[in-house]
């Protein structure tokens, strides 16, 4: 599972280290793409392989299927982990997300987020607004059993 957040550098070429604890986790390969908010997101093989099932199941008559599977696939790569532990961010992901030098990784369960440092504080900011998230998730009904 994929959790924390962690301030890396890009280097001039766009490469990106993964932080180690979630190198193993990447073992099979990875896909990046971008993200719904402006970020973007990498996938484990084996979860981008379901995500590929189930928007290949839809319908492609479907106006927004089309757009869904347009932004993955067309906005998306494959990655490689090279010997020190980086992937390479291609150019058009990197103008998506912001990204310059600096970038936040995000462990969000099953994939990680990549963020650029500017866009990640208004997130952290709604993330520590106890009050807006007492309500926000009360449909949720996080329970123990």
């Amino acid at each position: 599972m994929f959790m924390g957040e962690y301030q890396h550098s890009l280097d001039s070429k766009g490469r990106l280290t993964i932080p180690s604890r979630y190198r193993d986790l990447l073992e099979g390969g990875a896909y990046i793409t971008q993200g719904f908010d402006r970020n973007l997101m990498v996938w484990p093989a084996s979860a981008f392989e379901k995500i590929t099932q189930s928007v290949s199941n839809k319908s492609i008559t479907d106006p927004d299927t089309r757009l869904l599977q347009r932004m993955i696939f067309s906005r998306g790569e494959r990655l490689e982990i090279d010997g020190a532990g980086r992937i390479l961010i291609p150019q058009f992901l990197r103008q998506f997300a912001m990204l310059d030098s600096e970038a936040v990784v995000v462990g969000v369960g099953n994939y990680f987020e990549i963020w650029s440092p500017e866009l990640w504080a208004p997130q952290v900011s709604q993330i520590q607004d106890a009050q807006s998230n007492a309500i926000r998730f009360k449909a949720f009904d996080i329970s123990f059993g």
